[in-house]
C-alpha cells in the first residue's frame, strides 16, 4: 500500500541581515514567474505590478456548503469556486479554489461582502501561512505554454487550497505587448471552386458574375443574330 505525501516546495528564511526564498521549480522558469509563483494571497498586487494596470477578479462558479449555522472549527462552512484574473479584458490567470471558513468573521466578509480571498487577506491585516504545493509547466493543445501552481493559504478562520493557472508565458515575457496583441482566428476552411484565371477572362466565376455572364451571353447573342438577319 502507497501513501502519497504532499511536501512543500518553499523555503522562506531570514536572518539578522539575510532573506533565502529557495522555490523547487522546473529549470526553465523565468525570474518574473519565480516572483509569482512565490506571491501570498497578493498575486493582483504583483501582476497589476507588472503590467501597470488594474487586476479585477471575475468569479465563474461558487459552490457554497449548507450555511446551517455559523461557521465554526466545529461546523465549517467550505466554499468551491473559479475565478479569473483579467487585465484589460485579457485572462491572466485561472482560480481554481476549495475555501474552509471557521469563523463568522471569515463567513461574513467572504460570503456576504464578497471580498476575494487576496482582498480578504489585506482587509483582515494579515499575512497568511503560505505553502507551495506544486509548481508545473507544459504546453496545451493550442501550443501556448502553460504555468500552474498549487498551494495552501492559511490564517485564524480561513484556509483556501489553490490551484492557479496562467494560461500563456508569453505574457511575463512581452508584459503589455501581449495584452494589447489580438489572437487572429484560425481561417476558416471554405469550398470554393477553382478556376485558372487568363487575361482574357473578364469575369470571376461567382454568383454575381455568373449571372453577368448570362445577361452579357444574351445580349451579344442577339446582336450576332440581328447581324446575320441583316
Amino acid at each position: 500500500m502507497s501513501v502519497k505525501t504532499t511536501t512543500q516546495r518553499s523555503l522562506d528564511t531570514f536572518g539578522k541581515t539575510t532573506t533565502s526564498v529557495e522555490l523547487k521549480c522546473p529549470d526553465d522558469t523565468t525570474g518574473v514567474e519565480r516572483i509569482m509563483l512565490a506571491a501570498q494571497g497578493d498575486l493582483q498586487r504583483l501582476l497589476s505590478c507588472f503590467f501597470g494596470r488594474p487586476i479585477s477578479v471575475e468569479c465563474v462558479s461558487a459552490r457554497t456548503s449548507p450555511r446551517s449555522a455559523p461557521a465554526s472549527p466545529q461546523h465549517p462552512i467550505t466554499q468551491d469556486r473559479q475565478v479569473q484574473l483579467l487585465c484589460s479584458g485579457r485572462i491572466v490567470c485561472v482560480a481554481t479554489s476549495r475555501v474552509v471558513l471557521t469563523s463568522p468573521e471569515c463567513e461574513r466578509l467572504f460570503l456576504d461582502e464578497k471580498f476575494a480571498i487576496g482582498q480578504l487577506f489585506r482587509h483582515m491585516r494579515v499575512s497568511p501561512r503560505f505553502t507551495l504545493l506544486d509548481v508545473q509547466t507544459r504546453v496545451n493543445a493550442r501550443g501556448k505554454r502553460e504555468l500552474e501552481r498549487r498551494y495552501m493559504l492559511e490564517a485564524e478562520g480561513v484556509s483556501c487550497d489553490i490551484t492557479e493557472l496562467f494560461p500563456d508565458r508569453d505574457m511575463f515575457v512581452l508584459g503589455t505587448a501581449w495584452l494589447d496583441a489580438v489572437d487572429e482566428p484560425a481561417p476558416e476552411k471554405r469550398h470554393t471552386v477553382s478556376n485558372v484565371v487568363t487575361k482574357d477572362q473578364a469575369v470571376e466565376f461567382t454568383p454575381h458574375g455568373l449571372l453577368l455572364a448570362m445577361i452579357l451571353s444574351f445580349i451579344f447573342g442577339s446582336y450576332c443574330f440581328t447581324r446575320v438577319g441583316l
